[in-house]
């Protein structure tokens, strides 16, 4: 799919995007710190992790207010994490970029609103997944399990309105998708602990595997994957080089197959098999 028509595609509509981009930033990095606690997502408000004090609106403001509290709570002055507000202007980007986004495993014919719909969607569930692993090495299972039933409904919503037949040519490769995602990860994870007597890969990655296999198909989800063993590879590889990283030390797998689902997403998957000379 090409980029939405002119009329949709306006500064004032990417001006709104932006904005509320950075309001569901805030809300993802408030489920990113909540699930992997077993809180609520819904109460308490926001308050500081430090002294417990209850945000004002001021205080909570998207994009702004780190800055406008120099990175410190106003109540006991303990540093806020910078990390708050890189995801809030990370997924105000993301927000204006779904747009221009050109999935390749929709059909021939996705509706274009429903591309930018089913692409926040898709940041919704990908955004917390990411941040917990980096965190925590760990990919909360109902984050998976919820976004994988998300992108198989949304597969068969837009492939059906594409046509009943299309409809189901799409759902069936995705459902397969998300076969191959979990097979082939727990599988592959099995092979390692046989050869070298430790899992290459957690049973979390091979959860994403079968959500992103729902979102993006068979073929988007293989490139998806090659994105990740190679940008993997080379973060590993610079980690061991300069000594952040020791020989053995393990590293989160899970960020780098959003990073090749964002990216699938986003672009397509033209450009990746161009660029593994595949296509």
């Amino acid at each position: 799919m090409g980029m939405l028509a002119e009329p949709i595609s306006t500064a004032p509509l990417i001006l709104v995007l932006a904005l509320l981009g950075g309001c569901f930033g805030s809300f993802l990095n408030l489920v990113a710190w909540r699930v992997p606690r077993q809180e609520s997502i819904v109460r308490p408000p926001s308050h500081c992790p430090h002294c417990g004090a209850r945000l004002s609106w001021a205080e909570n403001l998207p994009l702004l207010g780190w800055f406008l509290l120099r990175g410190r709570c106003r109540h006991c002055r303990r540093p806020i994490a910078s990390r708050y507000v890189l995801v809030e202007w990370l997924v105000a980007g993301l927000g204006v970029l779904t747009l221009f986004a050109r999935p390749g495993g929709l059909g021939p014919a996705p509706d274009p609103v429903l591309v930018v719909l089913a692409g926040w969607l898709l940041i919704g569930w990908l955004i917390p997944l990411a941040l917990v692993d980096l965190e925590q090495m760990w990919l909360p299972e109902p984050l998976c399990r919820w976004g994988l039933a998300c992108g198989l409904a949304v597969t068969a919503l837009v492939g059906g309105l594409q046509g009943s037949a299309s409809g189901s040519r799409l759902l069936l490769e995705h459902l397969l998708a998300v076969a191959l995602g979990l097979l082939g990860f727990e599988a592959t994870t099995a092979l390692a602990f046989r050869l070298f007597g430790r899992p290459a890969l957690g049973l979390g990655d091979a959860k994403l595997a079968a959500m992103i296999g729902a979102w993006l198909g068979p073929l988007g989800l293989g490139l998806a994957v090659a994105v990740a063993v190679i940008s993997g590879a080379l973060v590993g590889l610079l980690g061991r080089l300069s000594g952040r990283l020791s020989r053995h030390q393990a590293i989160p797998f899970g960020p780098f197959l959003v990073l090749g689902t964002l990216g699938l997403w986003g672009l397509g998957p033209a450009p990746f098999l161009r660029l593994l000379a595949l296509g």
